[in-house]
């Protein structure tokens, strides 16, 4: 560049210093939203990680203390089994419960689930078949038609319970095994058949372990 007086001259970064940096508005944006982002992240996993878990077990173990763990049985001081889950019962001395269809044994409350096979599968029919006829070589004189919850398997294969009229089916055969009266057997029936909840919903049912170890009481 030439100035005025013909000199010519170079301009440098000195001859015009730079103006300062000032930060992107974008970056100060983010800025500003990190610590409360970062504050929320903490509150809420205090409330809802260890508050409010510790306060539902607290009201659980104080208000549902027997379902909160986990509705166990108890026999002399021993926990023999849930009122939720059902056994297998072979013996023909005891109430027979529910067929259950889980693997690898029947009632494993670590793969609840049905067989999925669908009414038209041969399968289901000759497991049906197969517990209609070990029912019947257990009580060879009952003729009376056999209740369907005793020959099909309930969707979560863990059901605990039985209708009274498949616990009303098994006493006779119980009674004989047991060289009890039938009339005491069929009161211990009655004695464990729950009503319905409120008295509307869901179906008298009658819980096959309660009953079982009433019963061994009973003969002792």
């Amino acid at each position: 560049n030439t100035s005025e007086s013909g000199e010519i001259f170079t301009m440098t970064q000195s001859t015009f210093p730079a103006a300062p940096r000032q930060a992107a508005p974008e970056t100060a944006a983010q800025g500003s939203i990190v610590r409360p982002a970062v504050t929320l992240f903490v509150v809420l996993s205090v409330v809802t990680g260890l508050l409010y878990p510790l306060a539902v077990t607290g009201v659980a173990q104080t208000v549902f203390s027997h379902q909160s763990n986990g509705s166990l049985i108890t026999q002399n001081g021993k926990a023999v089994g849930s009122e939720l889950i059902g056994q297998s019962f072979t013996a023909p001395g005891h109430f027979w419960g529910r067929p259950s269809a889980t693997a690898p044994m029947p009632y494993n409350a670590s793969a609840s689930g049905g067989s999925n096979q669908g009414p038209t599968n041969p399968a289901l029919t000759d497991a049906v078949k197969a517990r209609i006829e070990a029912l019947r070589a257990a009580d060879p004189g009952n003729m009376r038609a056999v209740p369907g919850d005793l020959a099909t398997a309930s969707a979560s294969g863990l059901d605990p319970h039985i209708s009274p009229a498949a616990a009303d089916y098994q006493t006779a055969r119980v009674a004989k095994a047991r060289g009890l009266p039938l009339t005491q057997v069929q009161t211990l029936v009655q004695q464990h058949t729950e009503a319905p909840w409120l008295g509307l919903f869901g179906e008298p049912r009658v819980n096959v372990l309660a009953l079982n170890l009433a019963l061994d009481l009973l003969s002792k």
